[in-house]
């Protein structure tokens, strides 16, 4: 399950994706996300599928990986299914025992929801992760809140920060998969037993976990010192950022993600929330 995590990972590349500013890709990744809570039938939905399909193919990220990447969020997507299954109320009864009511609607909007956390969690990886450098996400996203400089807003330092940490992301995962093997040939098991045996299990990963990360954040401290690091005053950057004919064509894309969604909520209203 740990392997499954691919959140944070760059996938090389010179697909359209690959080769658009990380300005125009964060706006894109915005209007995404904006326009996914704007969907409310299962037309808009099912376009939603089948844009974000035609974005994972041509970014030439291979499919297995995308679907390996939901395993890990699995739970969190079924929990979620099932309260809003319980907790959502409507006109059409389906079942009822005792307090236990579920409707139509809740089914639905459950079903929704949980199509949502897959897109959203598909959409931004192929968006901006999988296919946008570490370094040219930091230049993105410092570039666009550059107007906060104005007002004394540390720019440069927010974006090393995000950064950093999705950088890290895959390492830590990696490290937490070495020190699970490791608590596994000394025979601990993390499988059987009740929720809190299973917790009481995961004492020996994390405390390890945290050392091993406290450590690579000091060695990186000290890596960034030794190469002069003093923040965003006078930096200059070897690569520019420019906007290209890529960038048109996440324009475009755009422009049918919002036409497509606003166009089956108004047309085609049928099974909506």
């Amino acid at each position: 399950m740990i392997k499954d995590i691919t959140l944070g990972q760059y996938f090389a590349g010179r697909s359209v994706l690959h080769r658009a500013d990380p300005r125009a890709k964060l706006l894109f990744a915005l209007a995404y996300i904006v326009m996914l809570f704007f969907a409310k039938s299962a037309a808009s939905f099912g376009f939603a599928l089948l844009f974000t399909a035609f974005m994972v193919t041509i970014s030439g990220v291979p499919f297995k990986v995308v679907i390996r990447s939901i395993k890990p969020l699995l739970f969190i997507i079924l929990f979620t299914a099932v309260l809003n299954i319980f907790w959502t109320q409507g006109e059409n009864l389906l079942f009822e025992w005792k307090f236990i009511k579920i409707y139509l609607e809740g089914v639905i909007f459950a079903l929704f929801m949980a199509v949502r956390i897959i897109l959203l969690v598909v959409g931004m990886s192929v968006a901006l992760t999988y296919t946008t450098t570490p370094i040219a996400l930091t230049d993105g996203i410092e570039a666009l809140l550059n107007p906060l400089k104005k007002i004394k807003v540390p720019v440069h330092d927010f974006a090393m920060m995000m950064t950093i940490a999705m950088r890290f992301i895959p390492t830590l995962i990696e490290e937490t998969d070495k020190i699970m093997d490791a608590q596994k040939a000394r025979g601990a098991d993390f499988e059987n037993g009740g929720l809190i045996k299973k917790a009481k299990a995961l004492i020996p990963i994390l405390i390890p976990l945290f050392v091993s990360a406290f450590k690579r954040a000091d060695d990186l401290a000290v890596a960034m010192e030794c190469r002069c690091y003093r923040g965003g005053d006078g930096r200059t950057k070897l690569k520019q950022l420019r906007y290209s004919a890529a960038d048109l064509v996440l324009v475009l894309l755009v422009a049918v993600f919002i036409g497509g969604i606003i166009l089956c909520n108004i047309f085609l209203p049928y099974i909506s929330i």
